[in-house]
């Protein structure tokens, strides 16, 4: 049953606390499949942790979704500012390109809302998924859940392989395109 109201995205702003984020895709559409889509969202990723103080602990660009492990530096922080930070140039850089390139594909990311009005989306309504991580063994469970998304959906054999995640940093073999803040990690490796 409906009620008229929607499920809302809860965000608790604790110092200290690292964030496991999750970004949807509109309906879970594939529109991060491409490189450059991928691209803008790491870029974004990268600008934001510059702009706003937080380190990047693990992250992966999945087709449909994305992950993020990130630890805001600041004591006062809004995860809602840094959210918006990754997902709003995505979603300005797809739709213009989409408006430029391709305006027919404006209907897979049509958004009709119960009053009639009409939006465009890149991302799935909301926030996402953001789930506050303390414990130094979950640190290091998330990350190595991240770094897995792509073994388990069959695009690599190895999570260093995929290109769109912090795995190939973490291995050493690369560093960025997103600075990976492994100094700020906590102990307890698995």
């Amino acid at each position: 049953m409906n009620d008229g109201h929607r499920k809302r995205r809860r965000s608790y702003n604790i110092p200290g606390h690292a964030h496991a984020l999750t970004f949807s895709c509109f309906q879970r559409r594939k529109f991060l499949s491409k490189d450059r889509t991928r691209q803008w969202f790491v870029e974004a990723l990268e600008a934001a942790r510059q702009k706003l103080g937080f380190h990047v602990w693990a992250y992966v660009v999945m087709p449909e979704h994305a992950h993020v492990l990130i630890w805001p530096t600041g004591k006062n922080y809004e995860m809602r500012r840094i959210l918006e930070a990754i997902k709003l140039p995505v979603s300005r850089k797809a739709l213009a390109f989409i408006r430029r390139e391709n305006p027919k594909y404006l209907n897979a990311m049509r958004d009709e809302q119960p009053n009639g009005a009409v939006a465009h989306r890149f991302w799935q309504r909301g926030g996402g998924f953001d789930r506050n991580v303390v414990e130094p063994k979950v640190v290091w469970s998330e990350i190595e859940y991240i770094h897995g998304n792509p073994i388990r959906r069959g695009l690599c054999e190895r999570a260093l392989d995929w290109p769109w995640s912090s795995a190939a940093d973490y291995a050493g073999l690369r560093q960025g395109p997103v600075t990976i803040d492994k100094s700020s990690l906590p102990f307890g490796e698995s």
